[in-house]
């Protein structure tokens, strides 16, 4: 059974990098609505208008991709700010679609949740078994926390809620801003500035060990939909391609792609970050019959692409691959 057919959908962040895509992705089922107000007309951080925004939309179903978030800097830069607001967004939001009486509520996690030193690959049931990696262990654990809160009102109320674990995330129409961005897009950004520079080399954040697995937006998008319709458990749900790459080979891939040629020299005065994310990724494919369909290479040369073209169209010469 699909459990948005005929359902308005309350999508936050609706307007946002991973928000597109999962409006395409609604597009294709036979719901009623999708209601995707952007943060500045509805701020999720206040209740009323979380209440407001609920009224309008009337929804049967909110999908809860809103976030604040960034890589390594920014999660050491506003730790606080990362946990309050994404602790306040989810707990009101939920809360109020409780007594709003919204039928089921998809909340989109962190990978950023799971214990700093945890066994490969990742599996739900270790989401428990210890301490977050310290940079970005606040935004971790509150939205984390939206994870008790949601088991904790099923038990209570009867509220179905489902909660998703997706890995970094990637693809075109990323955030590039260096201050704010992840991995991906800021390696991308990083190695076209050089091109433009005729610089001889690059200086990356910490070692290159460190290990990660992405999921291009599209495949996330995919699986966050699939898991709205067709998802009815209570436990966490891995997303993510089941591949992983370690820093310095995705450096490497990158400027492959971008056409830089010059050195890679690496900062280990900062930090790594959590030593290595791979998820296992069965119960998703069980549950709801996701897989991932995007190899990296082909992901990052799409969002490489894209970067190309809306750079140009900016005005800024930006050298071909």
């Amino acid at each position: 059974m699909d459990a948005l057919t005929g359902k308005r959908i309350l999508l936050t962040g609706g307007s946002g990098f991973l928000g597109g895509p999962v409006q395409a992705q609604l597009a294709a089922h036979d719901v009623a609505e999708v209601f995707a107000p952007r943060s500045s007309e509805y701020d999720l951080r206040e209740r009323d208008a979380i209440r407001a925004a609920l009224a309008d939309s009337r929804a049967d179903v909110v999908i809860h991709l809103a976030a604040v978030v960034g890589g390594i800097g920014a999660n050491m830069a506003t730790p606080g700010q990362f946990f309050y607001d994404n602790a306040i967004m989810g707990i009101q939001l939920i809360e109020e679609s409780r007594l709003a009486g919204v039928g089921r509520f998809v909340c989109v996690g962190t990978v950023c949740a799971y214990p700093k030193h945890t066994p490969m690959p990742f599996r739900e049931d270790n989401l428990w078994d210890g301490y977050p990696e310290e940079t970005n262990a606040p935004y971790g654990l509150a939205k984390k926390m939206l994870l008790v809160q949601l088991q904790s009102y099923r038990q209570q109320y009867g509220f179905e809620g489902v909660y998703l674990l997706p890995v970094n995330l990637y693809g075109p129409g990323d955030n590039f801003d260096e201050r704010t961005s992840h991995v991906i897009p800021a390696l991308i950004k990083k190695c076209f500035d050089a091109i433009d520079a005729g610089a001889e080399s690059i200086t990356c954040w910490g070692t290159g060990s460190a290990s990660r697995e992405f999921l291009y937006v599209d495949d996330a998008a995919a699986g966050i939909v699939m898991a709205a319709a067709r998802y009815r458990g209570e436990e966490p749900v891995n997303l993510g391609s089941g591949q992983e790459i370690t820093i310095a080979d995705l450096t490497g891939l990158i400027a492959e792609l971008t056409g830089f040629g010059g050195e890679i020299a690496w900062d280990t005065s900062k930090p790594d970050g959590q030593p290595r994310r791979w998820l296992d990724t069965s119960r998703a494919e069980r549950e709801f019959g996701f897989r991932a369909g995007t190899a990296l290479r082909d992901g990052l040369a799409q969002t490489i692409d894209w970067y190309r073209a809306n750079r140009a169209a900016t005005g800024i010469a930006v050298p071909s691959a």
